[in-house]
């Protein structure tokens, strides 16, 4: 285990035993922990692609419909192996497109995977976000959506969250400052559903098949469950004069990452509204 995840779970399991938590449940919540990246400019770890900036296609590609801005471009050779559970490509880049939604304070988007070697072209506008550095950190999550969690099996989950949310408001960068996470358990400001299980059911409703059995926290991860390509908090939001703040998902079937399929990702947003 790296220092800093090593720091962050004892950490946890201070506030948790502090809470009156039985040391055993502690530990077993803990066994759902998944590695996942934070990318932000306001860490110290290598630089591993950037935020914003202009938008960036593949040399030849179709223009990008309006709306549709780069949130950020990850170069896959400079992420090691062992920060995330996803089989992601050794090399190229991946680009993160988002759409915000005034209306329904929603977010649409697309994936695009780069390979090695393809030059990118950039689009000449001038209403994307600002460039930053994506500084990697390695990570971890716990689970802290509703529809994860049995409260018959996990009587004192309500003090286990609370545990956990007192541990990411010390780090700073978590909700002050835009940062992208990568793999791990997907996380809003309403902690009820989960951007993961609902696109799992939404694949399902496509391909007119019943929803699969919800994947469980506790359960390794199998070819055929959704898992958090990324998550983007991107700070206070304009929606047309309204300001929001919120998150967008990228989310995928494991298969199709190992696949290459990311055109199939499906992309979400959950914003507050004033």
């Amino acid at each position: 285990m790296k220092a800093e995840t090593l720091d962050k779970t004892n950490r946890f399991r201070e506030k948790a035993l502090a809470r009156g938590v039985p040391s055993t449940e502690v530990e077993r919540w803990l066994e759902a922990a998944r590695p996942c990246a934070t990318l932000a400019a306001t860490v110290d770890g290598p630089v591993v692609g950037h935020f914003g900036g202009p938008n960036l296609l593949p040399a030849g590609a179709s223009r990008l419909p309006a709306g549709l801005h780069l949130i950020a471009m990850l170069n896959l050779a400079a992420l090691p192996d062992d920060a995330t559970t996803l089989a992601l490509p050794p090399d190229g880049r991946l680009l993160f497109f988002a759409r915000l939604h005034p209306d329904d304070l929603d977010a649409s988007g697309r994936v695009m995977y780069v390979p090695v070697g393809t030059p990118l072209e950039e689009e000449s506008r001038d209403d994307g976000h600002d460039r930053a550095e994506l500084r990697l950190k390695y990570d971890f999550s716990l689970p802290d959506n509703e529809v994860l969690i049995d409260p018959a099996k996990h009587p004192h989950a309500g003090e286990l969250r609370q545990a956990w949310s007192e541990v990411l408001y010390e780090e700073g960068h978590h909700r002050d400052e835009t940062h992208l996470q990568i793999d791990g358990y997907s996380r809003d400001s309403y902690g009820e559903d989960d951007p993961i299980t609902a696109s799992a059911a939404m694949a399902a409703v496509r391909a007119g098949k019943p929803e699969g059995r919800r994947a469980s926290p506790w359960a390794r991860p199998r070819p055929d469950d959704w898992a958090l390509l990324a998550q983007w908090y991107g700070g206070v939001m304009d929606f047309g004069g309204m300001n929001a703040g919120g998150d967008v998902f990228w989310t995928i079937a494991r298969k199709d990452v190992e696949a290459r399929r990311f055109d199939q990702v499906t992309v979400l947003g959950c914003f507050e509204g004033p």
